[in-house]
């Protein structure tokens, strides 16, 4: 259990005190997120949900309900409660954060620390970061996950933060265009992509490569709605659900962004393009497992830049 009463600098230094007992175990289990694309199923099967709970410790494990994303927090938790509580999950509970003030709370702070598993609702991304960047929840949310190893999930807005380069906002042209997308800073727990969510339904395509186009040296990273990225750090990726993850690989690539007009349509060459259908396993070495399908080697390469782990950040 950890202790109730910390500073920002307790915590680093307590995550640092613990690091080897806690680092043994993360080589046993290593840090996963489980990034949802929206609208998962929540009355039938629910694959990711179970799936996210069984990474989380199971049904006893100490499960959060992060709704900061959320303009109606009681709403959002009263669906997740019931959802969780017919998954059988026995420790599930609400993190409610409305104000920069309660994100810096002692008590949130050591909820987040002792918890197996968070999972962000959906909502608006902006007002998620609004009330967690740069607070002591932000940097415990990292003392959890990589240090940890604790399980960390969101779907829509809480998908869309998870990544450094945050798309905050934009309009979905069906052809890339100049400044169609707006970045902001996300909670960066994936360092090396941009996510975008209900990515097939809602057509963003256009959107997310306008955003390529401004950040060449990133991924980008479209998930289908009742579709769940499940990133291994280090190790590799899966596709759960129903759809489909689009996997865009801009790094050599060679782009008009720069001279082009606001509203230009947009000059991108060299850019690989991965489809990825749930159900499917991709490593981020050459048959790292049994039985284990070949991939094309920019496959690799992109995955295992985007499983490479990341800082802990404030």
């Amino acid at each position: 259990m950890i202790p109730h009463q910390l500073t920002r600098r307790q915590l680093l230094a307590f995550g640092v005190a613990t690091l080897p007992a806690w680092s043994m175990a993360a080589s046993r289990s290593p840090a996963r997120l489980v990034i949802v694309g929206g609208a998962e199923d929540r009355l039938k099967d629910k694959v990711i949900l179970r799936r996210f709970l069984e990474l989380s410790d199971g049904v006893d494990g100490n499960v959060l309900i992060l709704t900061a994303a959320s303009l109606d927090q009681a709403t959002s938790w009263a669906g997740y409660e019931q959802v969780f509580r017919e998954m059988g999950a026995t420790k599930t509970s609400h993190l409610p954060i409305h104000s920069v003030e309660e994100a810096n709370d002692p008590d949130t702070i050591s909820r987040i620390l002792n918890a197996d598993g968070i999972f962000i609702t959906g909502g608006d991304q902006r007002r998620l970061m609004q009330r967690l960047s740069g607070t002591d929840a932000a940097h415990a949310l990292h003392i959890a996950f990589h240090v940890r190893s604790c399980c960390m999930g969101g779907t829509s807005a809480g998908a869309a933060a998870m990544s450094r380069i945050m798309l905050a906002e934009g309009d979905t042209p069906q052809l890339p265009e100049k400044d169609a997308a707006v970045l902001g800073l996300g909670l960066g727990f994936v360092s090396n992509a941009i996510i975008d969510q209900h990515f097939s339904q809602r057509r963003r395509l256009g959107r997310l490569l306008s955003a390529l186009a401004q950040r060449p040296d990133l991924l980008g990273v479209g998930i289908d709605e009742d579709t769940a990225l499940l990133i291994e750090r280090g190790r590799g990726i899966e596709v759960i659900g129903k759809g489909t993850v689009t996997l865009i690989d801009g790094r050599r690539m060679r782009t008009n962004y720069r001279d082009a007009e606001s509203s230009e349509r947009l000059e991108m060459l060299g850019v690989t393009l991965h489809v990825l259908p749930a159900g499917n396993h991709y490593y981020s070495e050459p048959l790292v497992r049994m039985n284990a399908k070949p991939v094309p080697s920019t496959l690799r390469d992109a995955v295992a830049f985007l499983a490479a782990p990341g800082p802990i950040r404030d």
